[in-house]
């Protein structure tokens, strides 16, 4: 089999190129957000009303376990023609998904989404470190970063529109025009040297491999949320996810050329920057879950502020992810990175400080905050990791830095909404016995008790402080995993991950 290396050719239309990183970068990112306001009016054509929450399942599964195959795929072959094809293949996704003619089909369709969305999230990075120096990586990482506040805003505005005011379809439709603008600037500006050599594909490690990833991000995906974390199902699914791993690993082991090489998790500064890349992922799944129900429901906002709320992460990302070379190529990316977890760490902390009755600026500074904290973290670890490599294997490491984050945030869903429920649960207990009788005995009834217009004040104010100090609970979730964050980034070598050099 033929294998493709070298570097790619002195690109004359970085701007249009970096357009179209942009574009495809939309396409993924707007998908994770534009179906949410728009699953009533789904639902109310294609029925189904049990099965959508795999609508958006499905999507992340197939997307999430695609990503270090794409990566290792994009060292074998280049990286254009795996982002050419995943964007092909996404674009026929939404194409499929619009036409869908029940919920399962739609579900299926998703899951074909999701597989060229995997592509997209793994080469669209590498192709940015490619053809940008290690001092421009920033600024541009601060413009990939800005897509995702975009598409946090955008999408549920966009969605909603099409739902209310035309038909639901135009949310995958809409793909169509970015992801073929994307594609034409792709093919026309983008180009690679490459060489040709013979390979190895181990189809058999693909697999397994595949089926493993499957396995343990179902299993986190459902702990928690559809069965107990202490449950057989739980039992039974780490059972099989654990003996999967040891043949995964044994497979790539044997492999003369293994998806995932052994050298990754050797090397103390990939190590170091993935751990931390998953505690950041999920730490990212505290908020999204669960400030826009403390927005409406302890503070009193509608929906649409509650969306800008969460949404005002956005602001502060992007600004620090641009800064962030100026201080990488000063101090280097682990001290950076460091200053980033211990914003992170500190505005997890401040969250946790603010009174019951605060103004909704405070949540928006500490969200702001937050977001600062990311961009600070989330960047150095990427521009560096992808540094400290060759661009034969700048692929397969940015294809698993990526991974490592999106993982963290499965591990995170599941965690801290466990945790969640194990508080809100406990505040319900400890209520005074006159409230008891009156109170919800069953979490997934506790907001709509809280929206019902004959619950007493008594109670609506009880259930509004059981909120305020289940959010709280899961904030300090996250402080403790910023903790870990920053002990992973202290056990990388203070002197091996510097910005003195480009590979």
């Amino acid at each position: 089999m033929i294998h493709l290396s070298g570097k790619p050719a002195i690109q004359s239309g970085k701007g249009w190129i970096l357009a179209a990183l942009m574009c495809t970068m939309m396409l993924a990112a707007m998908d994770t957000t534009i179906v949410s306001t728009a699953i009533p009016s789904i639902v109310a054509d294609l029925g189904g009303f049990s099965l959508f929450s795999w609508v958006y399942s499905v999507y992340l599964l197939a997307q999430t376990v695609t990503i270090p195959l794409y990566g290792k795929l994009a060292d074998v072959y280049g990286r254009k023609p795996v982002l050419l094809w995943g964007t092909f293949v996404f674009l026929v996704g939404s194409v499929a998904s619009g036409a869908s003619w029940n919920m399962m089909s739609l579900i299926a369709f998703r899951g074909l989404q999701g597989l060229g969305a995997g592509s997209i999230l793994a080469t669209v990075n590498t192709i940015a470190g490619d053809i940008y120096t290690v001092q421009e990586r920033a600024k541009i990482q601060g413009w990939l970063s800005s897509v995702w506040g975009i598409a946090a805003i955008a999408g549920p505005a966009i969605g909603g529109l099409f739902a209310q005011y035309g038909i639901w379809r135009w949310i995958f439709y809409i793909n169509v025009p970015i992801g073929i603008t994307a594609l034409i600037l792709l093919i026309v500006f983008f180009n690679e040297h490459v060489e040709s050599r013979e390979h190895y594909i181990n189809g058999r490690g693909i697999a397994i491999m595949t089926l493993s990833g499957v396995s343990v991000i179902f299993t986190l995906m459902q702990t928690g949320q559809i069965w107990a974390v202490a449950s057989y199902q739980t039992l039974i699914m780490v059972m099989i996810s654990v003996g999967l791993i040891i043949i995964t690993v044994r497979t790539e082991q044997r492999s003369p050329e293994p998806i995932l090489p052994g050298w990754i998790w050797k090397n103390r500064v990939l190590l170091g920057a993935n751990l931390a890349i998953v505690c950041m992922g999920a730490m990212m799944l505290g908020p999204n879950m669960y400030l826009p129900v403390y927005a409406q429901s302890v503070m009193g906002q509608g929906a649409l502020a509650a969306g800008f709320i969460l949404a005002s992460m956005s602001i502060g990302w992007p600004v620090a992810s641009s800064y962030s070379g100026r201080l990488y190529l000063r101090i280097g990316f682990r001290s950076t990175a460091l200053i980033g977890a211990s914003i992170v760490f500190a505005a997890s902390v401040g969250f946790v400080l603010i009174p019951f009755n605060s103004p909704v600026y405070w949540v928006v500074l500490d969200q702001v905050m937050l977001g600062v904290g990311f961009g600070l973290l989330s960047t150095p670890t990427i521009v560096g990791v992808q540094s400290v490599v060759a661009w034969q294997q700048r692929g397969v490491v940015t294809g698993v830095h990526i991974f490592s984050r999106y993982i963290g945030q499965s591990i995170g869903a599941a965690v801290l909404g466990g945790i969640f429920n194990i508080s809100l649960q406990q505040e319900l207990h400890r209520a005074p016995r006159t409230l008891q009788s009156q109170l919800p005995t069953n979490l997934n009834s506790v907001l709509d008790v809280m929206q019902h217009p004959g619950t007493s004040n008594a109670i609506h104010e009880y259930l509004q402080h059981t909120f305020y100090g289940a959010t709280q609970t899961v904030y300090i979730a996250m402080a403790c995993i910023g903790i870990l964050v920053i002990l992973f980034l202290l056990l990388q070598p203070a002197g091996g991950w510097t910005a003195n050099e480009e590979m």
